[in-house]
This record gives structure tokens, sequence and C-alpha cells, in this order.
């Protein structure tokens, strides 16, 4: 794929480890490509970064048609750059646009277009332990006319973010809230696709249990309402009776890339990995009869988050003393370690930029 590059002349001053956060800079650059019904895609191009020019009938301003990924590029202590299963989060953008009918992109044309991007800013991959370049790839739909209609234009973008810790609390145990009220996504919707809008439906939800001191809500299923789902911003498991308990992807779950490979390392160190359903109730016992030893978010942006206390219906529950498991932690030094180049990869993921 022709990738025309053109360069910044105005570099922006890159931010100090300690003002890192997440979300808060970018980059130099963005990659953008144009979508045509009648051509494809063309027009790949590395360009600086700033405002997109956009018609006012947009349709990804009316509808919705937007779909997005995050993934992070690593700087290992011998100065390398690489990328952690990208080819995973591209594969799930085409199935978050087929849900959507935006138009997919071939994979190992995304691939390209990323590590040409990630290239030219590698210099913005910070060293500090625990940092990273977070990148978002977006794709949205805008055809400058309006009502509900098959896409005929899109465009794709890449724009990076050098990151901190997610979480404040970083690695320490956070406070998650079950909410009975809202629901995120039904199945047979967009559940599984990452989409702005399942973000959007879950914000008065976030904001509901920030006032009440929580960090992220736990969904429940948009029917039966008692079902474990997913955290706000990733998959969530459970060690029970010694034995690793995850949610089944039904249709209304996202497959995260770190769940995908947080089973598969749980699993090559033997343990029992059960996708299926969680019943809120179940949890409950399982809390008060000692069985539930351990319970972690995980997802691209915090990696792995532990849970420290569950809050439903007006009351909180404590998870392993409000302490990090050891399971936890191993399994974020596992998975980190691989991404940061401090273990080996055994499984093919990494892919050096």
């Amino acid at each position: 794929m022709k990738i025309e590059i053109i360069k910044t002349q105005q570099p922006m001053e890159k931010p100090t480890s300690e003002r890192l956060g997440f979300g808060q800079h970018f980059t130099d650059h963005m990659f953008l490509m144009d979508y045509k019904r009648d051509i494809g895609w063309h027009n790949a191009r590395i360009v600086p970064f700033g405002p997109l020019e956009m018609h006012p009938a947009a349709t990804v301003l009316h509808y919705g048609s937007e779909i997005f990924e995050g993934l992070k590029a690593y700087r290992t202590k011998e100065g390398k750059v690489q990328l952690f299963r990208a080819d995973e989060n591209m594969k799930r953008l085409n199935r978050s646009a087929e849900r959507l009918c935006l138009p997919t992109i071939p994979v190992e044309d995304s691939l390209e277009a990323l590590q040409a991007f990630v290239d030219l800013e590698r210099d913005w991959v910070p060293e500090a332990d625990g940092t990273s370049l977070y990148l978002r790839p977006f794709m949205f739909g805008n055809d400058p006319f309006l009502g509900v209609h098959t896409i005929l234009n899109a465009t794709f973008v890449i724009i990076a973010s050098p990151s901190g810790a997610y979480y404040k609390e970083g690695i320490a145990p956070t406070k998650i809230m079950i909410e009975s009220e809202d629901v995120r996504a039904v199945r047979g919707g967009t559940g599984y696709a990452k989409c702005g809008g399942n973000y959007a439906a879950s914000a008065r939800a976030q904001e509901r249990a920030e006032q009440k001191g929580y960090t992220q809500v736990m969904w429940l299923d948009g029917v039966e309402r008692k079902y474990i789902e997913e955290v706000g911003t990733s998959n969530v498991l459970f060690k029970i009776g010694g034995k690793i308990v995850t949610p089944e992807l039904n249709g209304s779950i996202l497959s995260g890339i770190t769940r995908l490979s947080a089973i598969q390392i749980l699993r090559d160190k033997g343990y029992e990995v059960i996708e299926r359903p969680i019943t809120v109730d179940e949890l409950k016992a399982a809390i008060q009869d000692g069985s539930l030893e351990e319970a972690w978010a995980c997802g691209t942006a915090a990696v792995v988050s532990p849970i420290g206390v569950i809050g439903f219906e007006g009351d909180d529950y404590t998870i392993n003393n409000n302490e990090i498991g050891p399971v936890t932690q191993w399994l974020y030094d596992s998975l980190t370690g691989i991404q940061w180049g401090r273990l080996e990869d055994k499984h093919g993921w990494i892919r050096e930029v």
C-alpha cells in the first residue's frame, strides 16, 4: 500500500513521564485514509496532527456510524518498539465495521498503516516503566447528506497518545458498582462491536457510580438483569473455588484482546478457565462463603485491574481483604512482561516495528 508522508514543521514538546496520564497528550502526526463505494480505500497518508474537516450532515454526527480500536506500542529495555496482538485488533475492527455497515479494511493493509505510523512516531513511545504509546484507530461514515442509508463514504484514522496508568489507583484494587437500572447492550445489538454508541449508553451509570465513590460500573445482561457481563472499559474474570470463571461471549459482550490473551496464559499455567453465565446472586454467595478468592478486570488500557470491592444495591462486598490476589498479580506481571519484552513470547503475539 502506498502511504504518502507529510511531516510536521512544528513538532510538539513531549511530556515527561510524570505528566502522561491517559489520553491527554497526542503525537505530531495522524494517519488518514478515505473510502468511496465506487473506488474502495484510497489516499492513504500520514499528515500533521490536527482537526478533521467534516460536513455538518456527516453520517457519523447524526446516526452514530463510528467504530474504534485501542492498542499500545511498547518500548523494551533494549530500545525496540513493539506491538501486542495488533492483528487481533484489526480483525475486531472489521467485525465492528460489518455490524455497523461500515467498509472493512484488509487486515494486512491496516497493519501496514499501523506499523508505518508507529515507525514515524517511534520517538513518542515513552521509556519509563509502565508507560506506553496508546494507539487509537477509528473509522466513521461521512456521507454529506441526511437520511439513514448505506454508507458510501468513510474515513479511517489512527492517532496516538503517550500514556501512563489508566486508573489513578494503578495496580491497586478498585471499587466497582454493579449497575441494576441502565443496560449497556443486548444480544442482537452492538454489544460485541467496539463502537461509540455502547460507551455513550454507559455514561449515565458511570456518572452515578463515580458520585458514589466507585471507579467503574459492572454491567448486568439487558434482558433478565441478573447475569454479569463486563466492566465499563474491560472484561471481568473471577477466581472461584480455585477455578477461573468469566462470562461467556454471547453477542452483547466485547471480545477483549486482553481477555483472550489472559485465558490463554492462564490455561498454559494449568488453571481451569470456564466461560459461562454468572449470576449476580452466585457472585454474592461466593463472596459471602469465601469461595470467591479474587476478581479482576482486564483490557488494553489498564491491562489487569484487581477488584477489591463490589457494590450492589447499597451494599459493599469486599474481595480478598481488598488486596491484590496472587493470580491477579501473576497475570499482570505475565502480560506486561510479554508486552514490554521482559518475558518470552511463546505464542507469536509480538510484532516489532
